[in-house]
């Protein structure tokens, strides 16, 4: 106790020696100044204080502080769902897709119907066989059996081929699908990149969606999908028109 009796102590006895000293007025000086700092810094505690307690709820003492760009950065972003939602482009990618899809499936309905009735035939003479196969010589009956397992074996394999087949339609529709995208959304950038060369010069443009999307607010101000998405479109019924 008498050590911290002496520390606190300590600017005491400073204090009366600066007062005591030749260099009174600036000593005093000196207190003025810190004094109108304690006050100041008091004041401002207060303001905080005041503006900062209502509501509590929402203060976070380990929020991070804001990130202030400099240079001028000129910022947008795209609605990709709506962009999805209305480009002629992607939606004639996806009829041709669903008309790709429906006619593999419907030759694998096809095969698999086919499929489906040789086996019904096979087993209804297989049957009609127990009945009436007593009636037929021995060699007849050998020869008989051999030919129901032969096609038997080969029915076997049709199946074997046919799941093979479900497979390999799947996996092609699906390769379709990523292509179409690939393509999509290469023809997306490109024109979005040259859209803004020619026009506003963003530093940045972000993709936002509502399914999966880094911004979560933006201002509407920024958002520059309607001019994009007419402009795809526009570029996209020229594209259609030269095909004809």
């Amino acid at each position: 106790m008498e050590n911290n009796e002496e520390i606190i102590n300590q600017p005491q006895q400073q204090e009366t020696a600066c007062c005591n000293s030749e260099n009174k007025n600036q000593c005093t000086t000196k207190m003025l100044v810190i004094s109108n700092i304690v006050l100041f810094v008091a004041v401002i505690v207060l303001f905080v204080l005041h503006f900062t307690s209502s509501p509590r709820s929402m203060v976070n003492t380990d929020a991070k502080a804001p990130v202030v760009a400099e240079g001028g950065l000129k910022v947008a972003y795209i609605n990709t769902d709506s962009l999805n939602a209305r480009y002629e482009y992607i939606k004639d990618l996806e009829k041709e897709l669903q008309a790709f899809t429906a006619n593999k499936e419907n030759s694998y309905k096809q095969q698999m119907e086919k499929f489906r009735n040789d086996g019904i035939a096979l087993q209804t003479e297989y049957q009609n066989y127990l009945k009436t196969g007593d009636q037929l010589t021995l060699s007849q009956q050998q020869a008989k059996e051999a030919d129901f397992k032969k096609r038997e074996e080969e029915l076997n394999q049709r199946l074997q081929k046919l799941q093979g087949l479900e497979q390999e339609l799947a996996a092609q529709v699906q390769k379709k699908q990523i292509e179409d995208n690939e393509r999509m959304i290469k023809a997306v950038y490109a024109f979005i990149r040259e859209y803004n060369a020619a026009n506003q010069q963003f530093n940045l443009i972000f993709a936002r969606s509502g399914a999966a999307s880094p911004v979560l607010y933006g201002d509407e101000a920024m958002d520059i999908t309607d001019e994009i998405v007419k402009g795809l479109n526009e570029e996209y019924a020229t594209v259609k028109k030269n095909k004809k």
